[in-house]
């Protein structure tokens, strides 16, 4: 099975993730809010990306057969449901308008999928580690000493 992401698909997912990222920062930068709100939204979508990483991560690693405890395994996904909810919760109280409450998930949302697709990618190009050339490690010769 061919698990070589095609070049266009790559370059979208990076188009992707840049695009929201950018969107998301452009919009804050702009934002007539005061800058702790700002921090917030910003913590939120760094918060976000790092949890979705993880989470296609733990994923991928148990579908190889890579251990990945429970405990990680669950803290992935809790972080990940955390800046959602952290997301809409400070949009929902939020005094923006509908519509740049609107742009801010949705590039929230872009990014979060695009981080994912971009891990998968850098995860399918890496060859497997029994394909992998093993290090060439040379013997030294032994030292009998006489006593």
């Amino acid at each position: 099975m061919n698990r070589q992401p095609s070049t266009a698909f790559i370059g979208a997912s990076w188009a992707a993730l840049l695009i929201g990222i950018m969107a998301y920062n452009v919009g804050l930068w702009n934002a007539q809010m005061a800058l702790n709100e700002k921090g917030y939204y910003f913590t939120i979508l760094m918060f976000g990306l790092f949890a979705a990483i993880s989470v296609q991560k733990s994923v991928r690693d148990r579908m190889e057969g890579i251990p990945v405890t429970n405990l990680y395994f669950g803290i992935s996904w809790l972080c990940t449901i955390m800046a959602v909810l952290l997301l809409v919760v400070g949009l929902w109280n939020a005094t923006l308008t509908l519509s740049e409450k609107g742009f801010y998930a949705m590039s929230f949302t872009l990014s979060l999928f695009a981080a994912i697709a971009v891990q998968k990618n850098t995860r399918d190009n890496q060859e497997p580690a029994a394909q992998q050339p093993k290090p060439r490690v040379e013997e030294r010769p032994r030292i009998e000493q006489e006593a």
